[in-house]
């Protein structure tokens, strides 16, 4: 049989199946308790998945099955390395990690975030990262105090 009909492994084979890492954000990795568990649960499965990709036999197969828990291990496990777990915030003076902050937009709306960290942040499930552009600007203020993000005025209401 001639060699252009079968199937070698190869550096380009190789190199198709090794995916690029996820983007790291440069800020500090703070993380509330959940958001460090959640890593930590998110690693767990990672590797679980690895590990279930390394015992198939056909190398192809094996190294397309592993790419993305590959790429997933080597993120979380970077993630919960660089983790600062922020304290639970008892005062509510002031908007602060960690705080459930309820403010009403200018057009009306009343919305109530609690601001964490990147990876645990889920909008629609009502959290906010704290480098987002909210959260920055509702970052050390009081209840009353006003916060401009994007040409819109938020008023804070309630801070927990």
């Amino acid at each position: 049989m001639s060699v252009a009909f079968t199937k070698e492994d190869s550096a380009e084979t190789a190199s198709e199946t090794l995916l690029p890492d996820r983007p790291i954000s440069p800020e500090p990795n703070l993380v509330t308790q959940a958001g460090l568990d959640a890593l930590e649960q998110q690693l767990v499965e990672a590797r679980t998945a690895y590990d279930a990709a390394m015992i198939i036999e056909d190398i192809n197969e094996k190294r397309r099955q592993a790419a993305n828990p590959l790429r997933d291990l080597r993120y979380f496990a970077e993630r919960v390395r660089t983790a600062q777990l922020v304290p639970v915030q008892t005062a509510t003076d002031i908007v602060a990690f960690g705080n459930t902050v309820t403010f009403s937009r200018d057009d009306g709306r009343v919305q109530t975030y609690r601001i964490v960290g990147e990876d645990e942040a889920d909008p629609k499930a009502g959290s906010i990262s704290y480098v987002s552009p909210i959260a920055r600007s509702l970052m050390g203020k009081a209840v009353g105090d006003f916060a401009s993000v994007a040409e819109h005025e938020l008023e804070i209401i309630r801070i927990a």
